[in-house]
């Protein structure tokens, strides 16, 4: 069992049952999912289709190194002659986490990446929504360890959202804050 998922059931469930008065273990909020997004449509339009495909290619690669499970691309949906896209032009990939890939993740993203991205002091509790779902984003992939810089053509930004199950934003928060990570108070 992953280190993230053993303190959840050890220290966090009890933890949320007390200080929100849940009668039920299942009734405790726990992370459901994590996707991670990356559009890289300024990249590719105006290029040739074999660029495009290698353009795609590239940064599949890299985001499939960064999760440890192959994106899936994202296809323009209709042609848009003022950004240059045309029907089916490779656009954006898309990852989502599930299970055991993706509390491993998560502990390289609390552990390793938030504390390799340039200035960061923390996170901000704006970065939750309604529901307390993070939503993250990243300038780089090189603040994950398993990008190597020397080997990288194309830098690309992405983003994290850790979505959570829980009835309200305070919830959400504090879940995460007793999963380890650095919100700011």
């Amino acid at each position: 069992m992953s280190g993230l998922r053993e303190k959840y059931i050890k220290e966090v469930v009890p933890q949320m049952m007390e200080k929100f008065g849940y009668k039920n273990q299942m009734a405790v909020p726990k992370i459901e999912k994590v996707v991670v997004n990356t559009g890289f449509g300024r990249q590719v339009s105006g290029k040739g289709s074999d660029e495009q495909k290698k353009i795609a290619n590239a940064i599949a690669e890299d985001l499939a190194l960064i999760c440890g499970q192959k994106p899936v691309i994202t296809l323009a949906k209709k042609s848009i002659a003022g950004f240059k896209i045309r029907q089916g032009m490779p656009l954006g990939a898309c990852v989502t986490l599930r299970g055991r890939k993706m509390y491993d993740f998560l502990e390289r993203l609390i552990g390793v990446a938030l504390p390799r991205s340039r200035d960061f002091q923390g996170l901000e509790a704006k970065s939750f929504d309604t529901k307390g779902n993070l939503t993250l984003a990243f300038k780089e992939q090189i603040v994950f360890p398993e990008i190597l810089p020397e080997r990288i053509k194309d830098i690309f930004g992405f983003e994290v959202t850790v979505v959570v199950g829980s009835k309200s934003r305070e919830q959400g928060i504090e879940l995460l804050k007793l999963l380890g990570f650095p919100i700011k108070s």
